[in-house]
């Protein structure tokens, strides 16, 4: 079996979070045009649509280990959508723009805090941000009445929003334990991973990851590096890689039972475990195996191991004594940690509690898009609406029909009435963004 393996990193170019702003295209605008052929008098109208504006789509792809690229690009745009042409031509459409992430990769809406999608597989994707709806040609705007309108829609604003990407490293396996028990070289000796192995604290200060051939199957393992005591309250590297235990199913706690760097197995056993209950997550509650490492520095009937297999075996925990930079007894834990997963993948998956994202609900258009609103500034009133502004962008001021249509819809959303209401006039100032008309009573 060919082995698949995640090279080796460092703090410089492993990053597990990031904030990013996200831009949807721009619908096209609606385009003004005629007819204009010989032999055909009075063509009308045949301004064509806009094109819709290209969607924002994130993407799981298993061949990404890393949010390192959203470090030094902060903001993504799709394409906007091409303005409609004459005879009733579409515009094109923009290009949707896809944001490939690892697998694992979690996107919130950083406004609200809550999850957007979690990416679990390759090749899960979702629309972060739909583009904006091209606006009509005028084409759409003829009837009886208006027979030659002088102008088209404006197509819809895209939607820009700051998301928050935070990846957690999917692995059916995690082992954990103090620097320099022996993680990196339990892991190398696994999947033929290359980590870095040296004699000194926090050899391993990224997370590795590997894929552990056995019999027919295999299995993921990952090296959790940086847990020491103090951990869930951030000292060492604290959350930064607490966070990765989270999607294990199954834990390794590797232990030096030699004791070569001074310190009891038995107090670092607690220690470990202890910061793993305080971060809390039931991570405590997952299966756990106890790799007893560096066996060879002693024997398996001396009074130093089997004290500690005693106590670790009166938790409830089983215990298996190995060498990992020789191999000795990792067939065994493996065997063991291959069953625990196995098991724990027939079991009924537990839902959480998660606050999701709803498309529906929380991105639906603004309840009040339609209704006109108005504010005094001394004598002038200036207006303000979603949909207004949307016509108002549209409005051709040198077309008396354009205006008019700008004006009917005012009038027909009662702005006119409730602007009377608190003292309008004949000649008073009606404002939209930077642009005034004097208002005239229709008699």
């Amino acid at each position: 079996m060919q082995l698949v393996q995640q090279e080796r990193r460092n703090m410089g170019n492993f990053v597990d979070s990031a904030k990013i702003t996200i831009v949807s295209g721009k619908g096209g605008n609606g385009a003004v045009s005629f007819r204009r052929e010989p032999f055909v008098p009075n063509g009308g109208p045949d301004g064509g649509d806009g094109g819709k504006g290209g969607d924002v789509i994130f993407k799981a792809d298993r061949n990404l280990r890393t949010l390192l690229d959203f470090r030094y690009q902060k903001k993504y745009s799709a394409e906007n959508g091409q303005d409609g042409m004459k005879k009733k031509k579409f515009g094109k459409s923009g290009e949707n723009l896809i944001i490939k992430v690892p697998v694992g990769t979690i996107v919130y809406d950083d406004a609200s805090g809550k999850v957007m999608r979690d990416l679990k597989s390759d090749g899960d994707f979702f629309v972060a941000a739909k583009g904006g709806k091209g606006g009509n040609g005028n084409v759409h705007y003829k009837n009886s009445v208006r027979q030659a309108p002088n102008f088209a829609e404006a197509g819809e604003p895209g939607i820009e929003r700051t998301v928050r990407l935070e990846l957690k490293l999917i692995a059916d396996v995690g082992l954990v334990g103090f620097p320099n028990v022996g993680k990196s070289s339990l892991l190398a000796v696994s999947t033929n991973s290359a980590p870095k192995i040296a004699n000194y604290h926090f050899t391993t200060i990224t997370p590795n990851l590997g894929v552990v051939p056995f019999a027919d199957t295999s299995f993921v393992m990952a090296d959790i590096a940086g847990i020491i005591e103090g951990a869930h309250e951030g000292l060492g590297l604290g959350f930064q890689f607490l966070k990765h235990i989270e999607r294990t199913k199954v834990l390794i706690h590797v232990v030096d039972v030699s004791g070569s760097e001074g310190r009891d197995p038995i107090d670092d056993f607690e220690k470990i475990n202890a910061e793993l209950e305080k971060y809390g997550h039931d991570i405590l509650s997952k299966p756990m195996l106890v790799a007893a490492n560096k066996i060879d520095l002693i024997d398996e009937d001396s009074e130093e191991y089997q004290r500690f297999k005693n106590y670790a075996v009166g938790k409830g925990y089983q215990v298996f004594p190995i060498s990992a930079p020789i191999g000795y007894g990792v067939q065994k834990l493996l065997a063991a940690a291959l069953s625990e997963v196995n098991r724990v993948n027939q079991m009924p998956a537990e839902e959480k509690e998660v606050e999701y994202f709803d498309f529906e609900k929380d991105e639906e258009r603004n309840p009040d898009y339609r209704k006109v609103t108005f504010e005094k500034s001394g004598s002038d009133f200036i207006l303000h609406g979603e949909q207004l502004m949307k016509i108002f962008h549209s409005t051709n001021f040198n077309d008396f029909g354009s205006l008019r249509y700008l004006y009917k819809y005012i009038e027909k959303s009662g702005a006119i009435q409730a602007m009377k209401g608190e003292g309008l006039q004949e000649g008073d100032i009606i404002r939209i963004e930077d642009y005034e008309f004097e208002y005239i009573e229709e008699y």
